[in-house]
């Protein structure tokens, strides 16, 4: 339970890249907002100028009123500090509001992005990447770029021109002083730099470990059942710990990483500015300076603190914010299901016919696999292909069993039909065309599949089961897949077919998931029906309710059926059968079992079981 499936990219590992080059990736999610973004930064910078004006103030109070003992000047210029402190505040005010609503629309854009390019990806991808990680891409990173758009990037522009006109204003008051203000420049940005290469490989390995850590949650709450049943919350909790501890030492590397630039930050402009405090004042005593412009100079040093102070944290955010695109982008990258393949008669045809699937004529040919061979994606090349050289014919309106033993790869055949997983070579036709050649919304509007592992989302009964069926689909189509599926326990559910089912249907049992999902199959009417074992899960008494209101389902479509007892054989015509990934024998159940031994001792169920991929 507590194990994770691997990430395409090793978690913790970065590779050289642009912390800017990065984020520039951002740039058409930004684009549409750019004008409104653009806004709020230039009401930020005149924000921060205003509070640099307040030195000028202070600097004509002490060299005029203060020093003429006018306590009307002074009077006077309180009032222009204070007119000065409301307009800055104001302003920030106003640049908050600004960017507030635009920004929450370019994360919700970039979630809802996310979601629809993860429905598109093949499910080879889905069985590399573990959820968690996904997860975190979509909450967690998502909410660090919104962070960033609202607050570093913009600061990183405002503190910047802020410190370049403070110190324009620091060097035209006297520039011995801004000459000593300006000594620590140097190492700051050495620091800086080292800080933001160590940093970036952090923030990584952090962003990485908080989705094995969702990984881990998400499995240990959907497995409750599994843990409780054996008495593993210990065992759980233990992995949970240890996974924390190692996220909480990540945490420290990086507020140790922090807390080192963040303390040489603060730490040399501060006694810079001790040291010009020490030489402006002799040079008041002197009477080579005024007083006023003493004050002056050392406000607005002052003013700058804060500006320079937050180098250090807006480094940080921004490169947590350049891990997050990163993560954001390795997923958005990975390229979708083409719509069509590649298919010989599609490719002789052109790309007029690429662009426009025929939608091939009913009943003529039914369902055909021509020395269809299979390997998974990420098996190794000089693996065994778990299918190879697969023909098989299923004729219309015919429905043929597929047995084997388990490992054999009949899940893995049928999978194929609906494009699940693409053959690695030959063709699949429906009635004629290559499936390939179809686009996937037409290929799935004409097969139907009920999977062995029945699952539900957290719907109603009737939103479940009519996900299979047109959008139009009604009351009377519900009515009659429940009937086919025997499932009319659903009416007598506290809400009828409004009832909703929980997560994953867990409030159900298992007969009445596995139900549900074939009512989901037959509901729309399917010219070609796919069930991976869809009755395991029953009683006898209602597997033989189930089989015989699917008899008259089936006498209507072609249909290909994974069997593993004689009773779901007996729904079908013909039997064929799967062994070493090659169909090794094709017949009559009871020819089968006069002729072939594998089938007789299937049948007869002392087959051992292995691992099924």
């Amino acid at each position: 339970m507590a194990t994770t499936r691997a990430t395409t990219k090793e978690p913790g590992k970065t590779t050289d890249r642009s912390a800017v080059r990065t984020l520039l990736r951002l740039w058409p999610y930004v684009r549409p907002v750019r004008g409104r973004l653009s806004t709020a930064a230039s009401v930020a910078v005149v924000a921060s100028c205003t509070g640099l004006v307040i030195p000028l103030v202070l600097k004509w109070m002490v060299d005029g009123p203060v020093a003429d003992r006018d306590p009307a000047g002074v009077w006077l210029g309180a009032l222009y500090l204070l007119l000065l402190g409301l307009a800055e505040a104001l302003l920030f005010g106003l640049r908050r509001w600004l960017v507030a609503r635009p920004l929450s629309s370019v994360e919700a854009g970039m979630r809802a992005d996310l979601y629809g390019h993860l429905q598109r990806l093949p499910v080879a991808f889905h069985d590399r990447w573990s959820s968690g990680q996904l997860l975190s891409r979509g909450t967690t990173d998502l909410m660090l770029l919104r962070q960033f758009l609202a607050f570093p990037l913009t600061f990183l522009l405002v503190n910047g021109v802020t410190i370049l006109v403070g110190v324009v204003i620091m060097l035209l008051q006297d520039w011995t002083l801004g000459l000593v203000i300006l000594g620590p420049a140097v190492p700051v940005m050495v620091t800086c730099a080292v800080f933001e290469k160590r940093y970036a490989e952090v923030a990584r390995l952090s962003q990485d470990q908080v989705g094995d850590l969702t990984t881990v949650v998400e499995e240990s709450v959907l497995g409750i059942r599994i843990i409780k049943g054996f008495g593993r919350h210990r065992s759980q909790a233990r992995a949970f710990r240890s996974l924390a501890r190692t996220l909480r030492g990540t945490e420290l590397r990086k507020a140790g990483l922090l807390a080192t630039i963040w303390g040489v930050i603060v730490t040399l402009p501060e006694v810079a500015i001790g040291a010009a405090l020490v030489v402006g004042s002799v040079q008041v005593a002197d009477g080579n300076l005024s007083a006023g412009t003493l004050v002056a100079f050392l406000s607005t040093a002052l003013a700058l603190r804060w500006p320079v102070d937050s180098i250090g944290f807006l480094l940080a955010m921004s490169q947590e914010a350049a891990t997050a695109t990163e993560r954001y982008f390795e997923v958005m990258d990975e390229p979708p299901e083409a719509e069509t393949g590649a298919g010989p008669e599609r490719r002789a045809a052109g790309p007029e016919a690429a662009t426009g699937p025929r939608r091939p004529a009913a009943g003529t040919d039914g369902l055909r696999f021509l020395d269809v061979r299979f390997r998974y994606p990420d098996a190794p090349e000089d693996s065994p292909p778990v299918l190879d050289g697969i023909d098989l014919h299923v004729r219309p309106g015919e429905s043929l069993a597929l047995v084997g033993a388990t490992g054999s790869g009949k899940t893995t055949l049928t999978a194929l039909v609906p494009r699940l997983h693409e053959v690695t070579s030959g063709r699949i036709t429906l009635d004629g065309e290559d499936i390939a050649a179809l686009s996937r919304d037409e290929l799935r509007s004409m097969v139907a599949v009920a999977f062995e592992e029945p699952t539900l989302f957290s719907a109603s009964v009737g939103d479940n089961v009519l996900m299979g069926a047109e959008a139009d689909a009604g009351a009377a189509e519900l009515d009659r897949a429940l009937s086919v599926a025997q499932a009319g326990f659903a009416q007598a559910l506290p809400q009828g077919t409004d009832t909703r089912v929980g997560e994953q249907g867990l409030s159900l049992s298992g007969g009445q998931r596995q139900r549900l999902a074939l009512a989901r199959a037959v509901v729309g009417r399917p010219r070609f029906l796919v069930l991976d074992d869809p009755l395991s899960a029953l009683d006898v008494h209602t597997e033989a309710a189930v089989e015989a209101a699917l008899r008259d389902v089936l006498a209507d479509t072609t249909a290909l059926i994974v069997a593993h007892r004689p009773s779901t054989v007996l729904l079908a015509d013909r039997v064929a059968l799967l062994s070493g990934g090659r169909i090794t024998a094709v017949g009559t159940h009871h020819e089968l079992l006069r002729t072939n031994a594998e089938y007789a001792h299937l049948m007869s169920g002392t087959s051992e079981a292995e691992d099924d991929r």
